[in-house]
Protein backbone atom coordinates (compact mmCIF):
# COMPACT_ATOMS: atom_id res chain seq x y z
CA UNK A 1 0.00 0.00 0.00
CA UNK A 2 1.03 3.94 -0.19
CA UNK A 3 2.04 6.04 2.27
CA UNK A 4 -1.71 7.97 1.60
CA UNK A 5 -3.51 4.70 2.64
CA UNK A 6 -0.59 3.08 5.44
CA UNK A 7 -1.67 7.19 6.73
CA UNK A 8 -5.00 6.63 6.83
CA UNK A 9 -5.00 3.04 8.49
CA UNK A 10 -2.43 4.08 11.12
CA UNK A 11 -4.02 7.68 12.06
CA UNK A 12 -1.13 9.70 10.97
CA UNK A 13 0.21 11.85 8.34
CA UNK A 14 2.25 11.10 5.75
CA UNK A 15 4.32 13.45 7.39
CA UNK A 16 4.60 12.08 10.65
CA UNK A 17 5.68 9.16 9.00
CA UNK A 18 8.40 10.28 6.84
CA UNK A 19 9.56 11.63 10.38
CA UNK A 20 9.51 8.39 12.01
CA UNK A 21 11.38 6.63 9.11
CA UNK A 22 13.94 9.51 9.39
CA UNK A 23 14.25 8.82 13.28
CA UNK A 24 14.92 5.42 12.82
CA UNK A 25 11.55 4.58 14.07
CA UNK A 26 10.47 2.93 10.57
CA UNK A 27 13.11 0.71 8.81
CA UNK A 28 13.33 -1.05 5.76
CA UNK A 29 10.63 0.30 4.00
CA UNK A 30 9.82 -0.97 0.41
CA UNK A 31 9.68 1.37 -2.66
CA UNK A 32 8.19 0.56 -5.64
CA UNK A 33 10.02 0.93 -9.26
CA UNK A 34 9.05 4.53 -8.84
CA UNK A 35 10.72 4.86 -5.57
CA UNK A 36 7.55 5.48 -3.79
CA UNK A 37 7.22 3.83 0.14
CA UNK A 38 5.28 0.64 -0.23
CA UNK A 39 3.98 -0.70 3.21
CA UNK A 40 2.97 -3.96 4.32
CA UNK A 41 0.96 -5.57 7.44
CA UNK A 42 4.56 -6.41 9.26
CA UNK A 43 4.54 -2.02 8.90
CA UNK A 44 0.80 -1.60 10.26
CA UNK A 45 1.87 -3.38 13.16
CA UNK A 46 4.75 -2.00 14.23
CA UNK A 47 3.31 1.58 13.86
CA UNK A 48 0.06 0.58 16.04
CA UNK A 49 2.10 -0.46 18.60
CA UNK A 50 4.16 2.73 18.40
CA UNK A 51 0.82 4.57 18.71
CA UNK A 52 0.00 2.34 21.56
CA UNK A 53 2.59 3.54 23.15
CA UNK A 54 2.40 7.11 22.56
CA UNK A 55 -0.91 6.62 23.56
CA UNK A 56 0.04 5.62 27.18
CA UNK A 57 2.37 8.03 27.40
CA UNK A 58 6.05 6.58 26.75
CA UNK A 59 8.24 9.23 25.59
CA UNK A 60 9.55 9.50 21.97
CA UNK A 61 12.90 8.77 23.51
CA UNK A 62 11.96 5.69 24.78
CA UNK A 63 10.11 4.30 21.75
CA UNK A 64 13.05 4.95 19.85
CA UNK A 65 15.10 3.29 22.80
CA UNK A 66 12.69 -0.04 22.10
CA UNK A 67 12.56 0.60 18.24
CA UNK A 68 17.01 0.87 18.34
CA UNK A 69 16.63 -2.70 20.48
CA UNK A 70 13.70 -4.71 18.34
CA UNK A 71 16.04 -4.25 15.17
CA UNK A 72 18.94 -5.32 17.11
CA UNK A 73 16.89 -8.92 17.43
CA UNK A 74 16.83 -11.38 19.80
CA UNK A 75 19.55 -10.97 22.03
CA UNK A 76 17.76 -8.07 23.20
CA UNK A 77 14.53 -9.34 24.42
CA UNK A 78 15.11 -8.92 27.91
CA UNK A 79 16.32 -5.78 27.43
CA UNK A 80 12.98 -5.08 25.67
CA UNK A 81 10.55 -6.76 28.45
CA UNK A 82 12.38 -4.42 31.45
CA UNK A 83 11.55 -1.30 29.09
CA UNK A 84 8.04 -2.80 28.60
CA UNK A 85 7.68 -3.49 32.32
CA UNK A 86 8.80 0.15 33.51
CA UNK A 87 6.32 1.59 31.54
CA UNK A 88 3.66 -0.59 32.57
CA UNK A 89 4.52 -0.17 36.12
CA UNK A 90 4.62 3.83 35.52
CA UNK A 91 1.16 3.76 33.55
CA UNK A 92 -0.20 1.84 36.42
CA UNK A 93 0.49 4.10 38.41
CA UNK A 94 -0.60 7.32 36.78
CA UNK A 95 -4.09 5.30 36.46
CA UNK A 96 -4.22 4.86 39.59
CA UNK A 97 -3.43 8.60 40.35
CA UNK A 98 -5.96 9.55 37.88
CA UNK A 99 -8.61 6.96 39.71
CA UNK A 100 -8.37 8.92 43.00
CA UNK A 101 -8.60 12.11 41.30
CA UNK A 102 -11.98 10.93 40.01
CA UNK A 103 -13.01 9.69 43.31
CA UNK A 104 -12.60 12.75 44.69
CA UNK A 105 -14.49 14.39 41.98
CA UNK A 106 -17.39 12.05 42.57
CA UNK A 107 -16.83 13.03 46.32
CA UNK A 108 -17.55 16.96 45.49
CA UNK A 109 -20.27 16.14 42.87
CA UNK A 110 -22.40 13.84 45.49
CA UNK A 111 -21.84 16.55 48.33
CA UNK A 112 -23.24 19.41 45.74
CA UNK A 113 -25.77 16.59 44.26
CA UNK A 114 -27.01 16.20 48.47
CA UNK A 115 -27.06 20.13 49.42
CA UNK A 116 -28.30 21.46 45.76
CA UNK A 117 -31.86 20.93 46.57
CA UNK A 118 -31.61 22.69 50.30
CA UNK A 119 -31.20 26.26 48.78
Amino acid sequence: MNITQFAKLTSLTPHTLRYYEKLGLLTNISRNSSGHRVYFQADIDWVTFINRLKDTGMPLEQILKYAHLRAEGNATLNQRCILLQKHRDALKTRIENELEHLRMLDLKIAYYDAHKSLT
